[in-house]
């Protein structure tokens, strides 16, 4: 896919030191053994327009955009909450969080990056964020099954 850059550049492989970069068989064992034991969620961070016309099965959609507010943001701050994090007084304890494994459309879009470094922002723990990198142009360049969100 070829797009103007910017806004829409070729991600770098490690968006952050900290963040594990996974590809299909690591996002797969993810599904099987964090989001099965209800430990890490499947995240597609794409807009819910995109979600709509198909996502990779056990995913959930948090669209980038809502984490771009941090903490201040009501939505925002109930999903960190949702995830795990609790509030103590202005600060906040990450010590609870789930895994997050994090898409978007593929490795020219910059959705998903920009969703784990806004959590980054507000203290998520990046030990606990991962990031399938080739997103949905990979997982369906592959042949790899897509779901309808009803």
């Amino acid at each position: 896919t070829s797009r103007v850059c910017p806004p829409f550049c070729v991600q770098p492989m490690k968006i952050h030191p900290q963040v594990t970069t996974v590809g299909e068989v690591e996002l797969l064992s993810f599904l099987d053994k964090e989001v099965k034991d209800a430990k890490g969620l499947l995240i597609d961070a794409r807009l819910p327009g995109w979600f709509e016309k198909g996502t990779i099965p056990g995913s959930i959609n948090i669209p980038f955009s809502i984490l771009d507010a941090g903490v201040d943001n009501a939505h925002a701050k109930r999903i960190i909450q949702l995830l795990g994090a609790t509030e103590r007084g202005d600060d906040w304890n990450f010590d609870n969080v789930q895994a997050l494994l994090m898409f978007c459309n593929g490795p020219w879009c910059g959705q998903s990056a920009r969703a784990i470094n806004n959590l980054i922002g507000m203290g998520y723990p990046p030990e606990k964020l991962f990031w399938y990198r080739g997103g949905m142009q990979s997982w369906q360049s592959l042949g790899l099954t897509v779901v309808t969100p009803k």
